[in-house]
C-alpha cells in the first residue's frame, strides 16, 4: 500500500501543499478511508495534532458545495468538521478528524437506542436550519425520477440482464406523487451510519456536500433503514416515533402530517433503495468496488418490504418476487 501511496501523483502534490500550508515537512501521512465518489481521505500527524485532508480531484469533484455547507451547518450548531486549510483549485482541504470510529461500527444492541436519538437529534438541528442562509439544489421530480432509473439501468439491466417492464416506470411516478405531498426542509441526502462519526458524547457529521432542500422523510429513512445493518421493525418503529415527536414540538410536522408520516417514509425509503440497488452495481461495474455487491441484499430486502405494503406497488411487487434473478440475491 505504502508502494502505491509513493507512485500517486496527486499524493505528491497533496504533499507539497501541506509543507507550504504547515511551513513544515515534518508530518506523517496514511490512509484514512475512501467512499464511493473519487474524494479519498487521508490522515496527517503533524506534532502533536492529527487531521484529515480530503483529496477531490477537481476534474472529477467541486469542494465548494463541502465549503459552503460545512460553514452553514457549524453556524447552526451542528457538529461538522472546521475546515483550517483549503485549496479550491487543487482540491484539497484540511479539515478536523473526528477519529476513526464510525456510529457503524459503534452501534450495538446496549448502544442503539442512545446513538439513534443523537442521530435523530441531530438531523433535526439541521431540518431546522434558517434555509435562506445556503443556496441548496431543490431535490426536484428530474432528480428523484434520474435516481430511480439507476434501478432498471445498472440492476435489472446491466446486473442482471433484464428488461425494465412498464410497472417500473408505473411504480415512479406513484413514488414522485407521493413525495411532492411532504414538506421539504435541508436533506444531508446519505444520511447513514457510514457518514456519522461517534466524537465522545456527540456525534461528527460528514459527508453532506451534496445536500439538497427535499421531503422532510428523506434522511430519516436513510438512517433507520440503512442499507449497511438492519433492525427490527419494532426499533425502527420506536426510533421513528421518538423523531415523529420532536418533530412536531418543533414544528416541522403538522399533526396532519404525522397521521401520513409511517406512509411517506416506507415510500421515500423505497425511492432511495430502487436509486441504491442501481448504484451499488454501478459502482461494481463502472469504478471496480466490487465490496458494494455485498449490500444487495439488504437493500433489496427493504424494496420488497415497501413494495408489499401498498396496492399501488403491487405489479412492482410481483414482478421482482416471481423474477429468479431477482429472488437470487436474497
Amino acid at each position: 500500500m505504502q508502494d502505491v501511496i509513493e507512485i500517486d501523483t496527486r499524493i505528491a502534490t497533496m504533499k507539497s501543499w501541506l509543507k507550504n500550508t504547515l511551513e513544515s515537512d515534518n508530518f506523517e501521512l496514511s490512509i484514512a478511508s475512501s467512499d464511493a465518489s473519487f474524494r479519498r481521505y487521508f490522515r496527517i500527524h503533524y506534532k502533536t495534532q492529527s487531521f484529515i485532508v480530503m483529496d477531490a480531484p477537481p476534474e472529477h469533484e467541486d469542494i465548494s458545495s463541502f465549503i459552503s455547507i460545512a460553514e452553514f451547518l457549524a453556524s447552526q450548531g451542528v457538529n461538522v468538521p472546521v475546515i483550517h486549510a483549503k485549496d479550491i483549485t487543487q482540491g484539497f482541504l484540511l479539515l478536523t478528524d473526528f477519529g476513526s470510529t464510525s456510529f457503524l461500527s459503534a452501534v450495538s444492541i446496549d448502544t442503539a437506542n442512545s446513538l439513534y436519538k443523537l442521530a435523530i437529534d441531530e438531523l433535526l438541528t439541521m431540518q431546522c436550519a434558517t434555509q435562506n442562509q445556503v443556496a441548496l439544489p431543490i431535490y426536484d421530480d428530474k432528480k428523484l425520477f434520474d435516481e430511480m432509473s439507476l434501478f432498471s439501468s445498472w440492476f435489472l439491466e446491466k446486473h442482471l440482464g433484464l428488461t425494465s417492464p412498464v410497472c417500473v416506470n408505473e411504480s415512479i411516478d406513484f413514488i414522485l406523487s407521493e413525495t411532492r405531498q411532504q414538506p421539504h426542509y435541508f436533506v444531508h441526502r446519505d444520511y447513514h451510519s457510514r457518514n456519522l462519526m461517534v466524537c465522545e458524547d456527540k456525534l461528527g457529521i460528514i459527508d453532506f456536500q451534496d445536500a439538497v432542500i427535499g421531503p422532510v422523510s428523506y434522511d430519516l429513512v436513510s438512517l433507520l433503514k440503512d442499507c449497511y445493518i438492519k433492525w427490527p421493525v419494532e426499533r425502527v418503529d420506536e426510533w421513528k416515533n421518538y423523531y415523529k415527536s420532536r418533530a412536531i414540538s418543533l414544528d416541522l410536522l403538522s399533526e396532519n402530517d404525522e397521521r401520513q408520516f409511517d406512509r411517506w417514509f416506507d415510500i421515500m425509503g423505497l425511492q432511495r433503495h430502487l436509486k441504491v440497488l442501481g448504484i451499488f452495481c454501478r459502482l461494481h461495474y463502472r469504478d471496480g468496488k466490487s465490496n458494494y455487491l455485498n449490500d444487495l441484499p439488504l437493500t433489496l430486502h427493504y424494496v420488497l418490504q415497501a413494495t408489499k405494503r401498498y396496492e399501488e406497488l403491487e405489479p412492482l411487487h410481483h414482478f421482482l418476487i416471481n423474477t429468479k434473478e431477482v429472488m437470487a440475491i436474497q
